[in-house]
């Protein structure tokens, strides 16, 4: 069960970033091969003025369309990973008509031990983490 954590240049409605977070989730979904039932995320929205994303020598230009997505996740293979990539970034130009350009993504891994859902307990005890 991933757990996304999304940042927003202010400025979308809440139907956009609905069509944004089901277009995630239908990504991580199709990727890391969850349970659709499994969706946990986070939005985050900023001024302008509060994100700074530099092209890091690419030539990228961003716009204020754009979409950080933090994965916190067990660990994936590199090919779910590219699979996630691929997918995050074909739902988000189709759905929500995003350039590939505006879309940062970090995937941070840990293990079972680290997610608890809730009652104090961790979850890898139950066998309920995905």
């Amino acid at each position: 069960m991933p757990l996304l954590y999304i940042d927003l240049i202010e400025g979308r409605s809440p139907s956009e970033v609905q069509v944004l977070l089901d277009a995630a989730h239908d990504a991580v979904v199709g990727a890391f091969a969850v349970p659709p039932g499994d969706r946990y995320q986070v939005v985050h929205t900023h001024p302008a003025h509060e994100i700074v994303a530099w092209d890091t020598g690419l030539g990228i230009d961003r716009s204020p369309r754009l979409v950080v997505v933090h994965v916190v996740s067990r660990r994936r293979t590199r090919a779910m990973k590219e699979r996630f990539y691929e997918l995050l970034a074909s739902n988000l130009a189709e759905r929500c008509g995003l350039d590939p350009a505006d879309l940062i993504v970090s995937i941070t891994e840990n293990g079972d031990e680290d997610w608890s859902f809730g009652h104090g307990r961790a979850q890898f005890l139950t066998g309920e983490l995905q």
